[in-house]
């Protein structure tokens, strides 16, 4: 499968309207989440893994007990590419969803 082109910055911006709660921090996109417990953060996790492997993109990662820490780029691209904004959404609609 192709991979997509790097976003232009016009396009980064654009798209980072739709995900107030994700940084920029240099060519990748960022965002801490905190959950109730640990329960929460894995149960998260698993969700997002799915995610991921359905969309064949995968987030660099960082979970301390109730804390997930999710960076996005894609590598081959050296930067932002739709693969990114659309795991972001995705991944927002997974924190939606985590059983309390």
């Amino acid at each position: 499968m192709k991979r997509p082109a790097r976003a232009t910055p016009a396009e980064i911006q654009s798209a980072l309207t739709a995900l107030p709660h994700w940084e920029l921090r240099g060519a990748s996109l960022f965002r801490r989440f905190k959950f109730a417990d640990f329960r929460q953060a894995f149960a998260f996790m698993t969700s997002v893994a799915q995610a991921a492997e359905k969309l064949d993109h995968h987030p660099d990662w960082r979970n301390v007990y109730n804390s997930v820490e999710i960076e996005l780029t894609t590598h081959d691209a050296q930067g932002l590419t739709r693969l990114d904004f659309e795991l972001a959404r995705l991944i927002e609609a997974a924190a939606g969803a985590v059983p309390a």
